[in-house]
Order: C-alpha cells, then structure tokens, then sequence
C-alpha cells in the first residue's frame, strides 16, 4: 500500500476534499446562523384575488409569528403553514420563502355561513360547512348570519339540506334563516317570512325522497292556504304522510281545558235562563199576556252584536 503513489495519491485527494466540505458546511452554517437570515418580514395576499377582510398583520403577529422558529434556511414550511391556519378567520394558508429573510402567506379567509349551536359560544360555520372559532360581530359586517345547529358532524349534511331548502321554499319567496337537525335526525326550518316548518325524519333515501314530496305538495298548496288563511303562516307540520298542519297568526285555538270551561259556561246560562221562563209562567198563572222579550237565546245574541 504505501509504496503505491496512485493509491497513497487518491487517500489523500479524498481526504482534503473531506476537510474542504467540512469547511464549506461549517461555513454555511455559520452563515445561516447570521442575523441577516432571520425572519424579519411577512407578507399577505389573498389566495385568489381580491381583498382580505378579517386577517391583518397585528392578527399575525398575535397569533403566528412567536410559534414560528428557524430563519430563512432552517424555517419548516409545513409548521409555518400550520401556525399561520392557527390565526383566527384564516381557512388555508401556503408559506414561500422571500430571500434573504421573508415569507408570502398566501391565505383563504373563512366565507362565514351562520353561526352553529348557542350563538353565545363564538362557533361559526362557513361554506364548506366547516367549523370555526370568530368574533360572530365581526361576520355580522359581511352578511347576515343563519342559525344552523345539529349533532356533532353534521356540519356538512346541514349545510346541504339549506341549499336544498333554498331550493324548495323559493317560490314561496321565502329562504330559511334557521336550519337545525336534531339528535333523531329531524329536520326544523324557520323562513324569512316568519314561518316555523317541521320536516320530519330523514334517514335513508326513501325518507329524503318522501320528504321531499311532502314539501313540494305543501308549495303547490301554498296559494289556497294564504287565501284562505292569510299571509301570516306561523308553523306549518309537514310530518304527515297525505297531508300538514298550519298554524295561522290571526287564528287562536281553545286548549281542552278552556274548551271544557266555555262549555260549563254555556250550561250554566242555559240552566238560569230555563229557570227565570218557569218563574214568568207560573206568576202568570192562567192568564197569558204577550210573548216576553226576554228570550235567552236572543238577548245573548244582542248582547253579542253590541260587544262586537
């Protein structure tokens, strides 16, 4: 071995090249190290054009920045990306590396849709039927909230259902501001024009389809219930296999026990009234003057007519 110079020749090329990218590396490192690399500058831009309305360098600064660590060569990009979807009204984010010590944050902004379950607990959901955490206020300035709620993980079935209602109740010129799906899977829908709707259960496909009968058989009634009842629909009970049940405004109904009480009443006035005729008969005696005026039946019905 060492009286081959070819061989004795190539160890040591390859060793100076060793130390010489050593040295590069250490050197590189050293110079990643240099305050100049790092992070000192982020910039914002929309995703896909416009403007954005709720994201802003004082959010992230509050809420991305301190999770952010490493400089310009050492940054995760896929940390980055994630503290950055962490900042309030952000959706989506994608992070790129401006030399020598900047980002672009390209962001998606949450389209708010309503906010979901109690509206004091700050949730919203936005278009996609996702879930996320806002000052409700600050939506409030883009559109007017829908009140959406149903069990954990309907966000997206619930989201659909109201494209599907806005379908359906639209030529009632009606679109429901409050959608909500209980723990049974039963669908309730408050309209614009005031209207409660009970929809049923919806399980499998037969239920969608069954649904979806009952509710086009109400719209095509539509017109002879308002001119029959009025504009003022205040629930309608859409549940029944051949038919609903509405509840007008203008239109109030007894409970059995108010029921039972005007009926004790109505006996009660019939029994004095039998009794005041025996009384006139019998002080008559044989002798028979003119009919009384004093008739039941017809004193109430004046008696009526005047409080009308």
């Amino acid at each position: 071995m060492w009286h081959n110079a070819r061989l004795l020749n190539l160890i040591a090329t390859t060793l100076y090249a060793v130390v010489v990218v050593m040295a590069l590396a250490a050197g590189l490192m050293w110079l990643a190290q240099r305050p100049v690399f790092a992070i000192t500058h982020v910039e914002l831009a929309p995703m896909y054009g416009g403007a954005l309305r709720h994201v802003n360098a004082p959010a992230v600064r509050a809420n991305a920045l301190g999770k952010l660590s490493g400089n310009f060569f050492t940054l995760d990009l896929d940390a980055a990306r994630q503290a950055f979807e962490s900042v309030p009204w952000v959706r989506k984010a994608s992070v790129r590396r401006e030399w020598p010590s900047g980002l672009t944050v390209k962001i998606e902004e949450h389209e708010a849709l309503g906010t979901w379950g109690a509206p004091d607990t700050g949730r919203l959901i936005n278009t996609y039927g996702e879930l996320f955490v806002a000052n409700p206020a600050e939506a409030e300035e883009d559109a007017r909230l829908l009140a959406l709620d149903g069990p954990p993980g309907s966000e997206a079935d619930v989201v659909d259902k109201l494209e599907i209602m806005r379908d359906w109740f639209r030529p009632l010129n009606a679109e429901p501001l409050a959608v909500t799906l209980s723990g049974r899977y039963a669908w309730r829908a408050r309209l614009s024009n005031g209207m409660v709707v009970e929809l049923g259960r919806e399980q499998t496909d037969l239920d969608r389809m069954a649904m979806d009968e009952r509710v086009k058989r109400f719209v095509i009634a539509w017109p002879q219930v308002t001119e029959q009842w009025g504009k003022q629909i205040e629930y309608a009970d859409l549940r029944y296999p051949n038919g609903f049940a509405i509840r007008a405004a203008n239109v109030r109904f007894l409970t059995e026990a108010q029921a039972a009480a005007a009926a004790k009443a109505r006996e009660q006035g019939t029994s004095h009234a039998n009794g005041a005729n025996r009384a006139n008969a019998n002080a008559g005696g044989a002798k028979r003057g003119p009919a009384s005026n004093n008739n039941p039946t017809r004193l109430r019905k004046e008696n009526a007519e005047k409080t009308r």
